[in-house]
């Protein structure tokens, strides 16, 4: 396998089932590793955890949480990442306002079996209405809450409360950058995935139609065609 390992860092109560289509293409040319993100309680532990076990340079794939994660490894190690991809995510750091919505999901996740209702609600702002209605889908995220459980949860709300404003960061981040936003992700906005292509020069952005802020999974032929491109 000739390909530079890829690196990819799932988003909030996701596992690597989210990039199931992406890992099953681009693994037949590329060593891929699934970074662990749930274990620890600020993003520069999250960033240290990942670097310790990630191989010496290695193309860097984040989303959402996971996109926050990446940029604090981009700040931490520059010199190991060989390029790198965002999506659905910010450079911004969280506001008090926002932090204390998520503390307070944290709160009502720990009732018993609430960790459904937690996704439920979240349903709408995570996928484009069309997919509103899809249970098979829906039943994916389900079952990636429940295999990393509440506690993962509450550790990982901690670690996207704590991590710092990346916008100052972006104009230091010299490898080669791809960008993607779901058109319509109601969680993320798109603008925020501009501000990120925009800040880092060269950066090429993507923006997926169709699709909210699970894009990867949402059009995952248009998004794998998309990173083979690239990482080619």
């Amino acid at each position: 396998m000739s390909g530079t390992p890829i690196v990819f860092i799932p988003g909030l109560m996701c596992t690597g089932r989210i990039y199931q289509h992406q890992i099953e293409h681009l693994g037949q040319a590329h060593p891929i590793l699934l970074a662990n993100h749930w274990s620890a309680l600020t993003m520069k532990e999250v960033a240290a955890q990942i670097l310790s076990a990630a191989p010496e340079r290695f193309a860097l794939v984040g989303t959402s949480m996971g996109g926050y994660a990446a940029l604090e490894i981009i700040r931490q190690a520059p010199e190991r990442v060989s390029s790198l991809i965002l999506m659905s995510t910010s450079a911004k750091a969280d506001t008090p306002e926002r932090s204390k919505g998520r503390r307070e999901q944290v709160a009502a996740a720990k009732k018993p079996n609430s960790m459904r209702e937690t996704i439920k609600g979240l349903w709408p702002k995570i996928v484009h209405p069309a997919r509103h209605e899809d249970h098979p889908l829906l039943n994916v995220f389900f079952d990636m809450a429940e295999h990393l459980g509440v506690s993962a949860f509450e550790r990982q709300i901690e670690a996207i409360i704590s991590r710092e404003d990346s916008r100052p960061l972006l104009a230091t981040i010299k490898v080669p950058t791809l960008v993607v936003v779901g058109k319509d992700d109601a969680l993320i906005p798109p603008d925020e995935g501009r501000e990120i292509a925009a800040g880092i020069a060269g950066a090429r952005l993507e923006e997926v139609e169709h699709a909210g802020h699970m894009c990867m999974t949402e059009k995952p032929d248009t998004v794998t065609n998309l990173l083979a491109e690239f990482l080619s």
